[in-house]
Formats: C-alpha cells, structure tokens, sequence
C-alpha cells in the first residue's frame, strides 16, 4: 500500500500506460453542497467546524488533464459523481443505495463504470444511518463497506488499485481487510493526516484480534 500527500497528476505522471488494473475514484464534483460552512460557524457547531473550508474544495471539478492522465495508467475506472462529468459512454453503472428514510436527503449516489468491465448495472444497499455511527473525518466520507462490496463484485485478485482522491481513507481500509494492492494520494495535508491516523490505527486494532 502506497499513500502520498501530493497532487495526483505528480503520483499519475510516475506510472507507466495501463500500469494500475482499477481506479476507484471520488473526486470533487463542483457544486454548492457544502455552502452551508462556508460562514464563520459558532463555537456550539463541531460539525461546520470541522469542515469549515471544504467548500472550497469541493468547487474545483478535475481538469480535462486529470481525466487524460486517469484513463491512461488505468484499465478499468469507477467513478462516483459521474453525472457532474462529462464521461465516455458505457452502459455500466453501480448505485449505492442509502436506505435513507429522509425525503429531504438524497436517497442514493451514483458511480459510473466504464465498458472494460464488462459488468451489469448492481446496487449496494447499505444503510446511511449505520454510516453515521462511525466518526467522520471528511465531508464526503464513504462507508468502508461500500468500497468492499466494489472491490468484491469489480476487481481480481492481484488487481493493483488507484485512488486518486483518498479523502477520509475508506478505501485503503477496504483494501487492507481484502488484500488489495492499493496506491492513492491526498493533496490536503491536514485530510491526508487524518485518513492515515485512521488507517493505521484500524491496522492496530486488526492485529490486536
């Protein structure tokens, strides 16, 4: 498992043509979701706080560059978020399906999956309620079970895995459980940080049992 606190065309420029089997990605989508944060939250607001800024980052869509450089060192993509993107055609998709009982909040996302797979439409069914147990260090943090059901129903054993997003590091944990090689990158030091005190400490706990 390699993870880097850098650019990801700094880590993508570093591989070879086909290099990565599956690239797995999360990346910003350019919208105002996290408009809410973007003024000074209150001292009683943990929440706004400790995602104050991530509006920001969420607002920069990958650049056509990005997408060049994803498609070359990888064979197969997914993609979350691909509705905000312009993507090459494939009649491939996966739903996560949040069994979310509020009408006010999106029941499901939606990743794209490219034709390479040559895998049906599927939907993982996984609750958000369940989701919001577990301590968030991101905005946009996805179930670790989400990335192993992928993982289950996508990739081969010995695939080597791309993140080109790490985020909260939920994927690295689902890597770690089922054996995958994984190789991802975080621009934002204090994010980077985080994800890699969770991971490791996820690894400690594993060793402990």
């Amino acid at each position: 498992m390699k993870i880097t606190n850098e650019d990801n065309m700094q880590l993508m420029a570093r591989y070879k043509d086909n290099h990565f089997d599956l690239a797995i990605v999360d990346p910003p989508y350019g919208i105002e979701r996290f408009k809410k944060v973007t003024d000074t939250p209150s001292e009683k607001d943990v929440h706004a706080k400790r995602f104050q800024g991530m509006e920001l980052v969420n607002d920069i869509k990958p650049t056509q560059k990005y997408w060049d450089e994803l498609f070359r060192v990888s064979k197969h993509q997914i993609v979350f978020g691909a509705n905000n993107f312009t993507m090459p055609e494939s009649e491939y998709f996966l739903i996560w399906d949040k069994k979310q009982a509020m009408p006010n909040f999106a029941r499901c996302e939606y990743a794209w999956v490219s034709m390479s797979l040559k895998k049906p439409a599927k939907i993982c069914e996984y609750s958000i309620h369940k989701h919001n147990q577990v301590e968030k260090i991101h905005q946009t943090q996805k179930p670790v079970y989400l990335y192993e059901w992928i993982l289950m129903n996508y990739a081969q054993e010995g695939f080597k895995i791309l993140d080109t997003h790490l985020g909260s590091g939920s994927i690295a944990i689902a890597c770690h459980n089922l054996g995958y090689d994984l190789t991802a990158c975080e621009l934002d030091k204090d994010y980077y940080k985080a994800a890699m005190k969770r991971i490791n400490k996820h690894k400690q706990q594993l060793r402990m049992f």
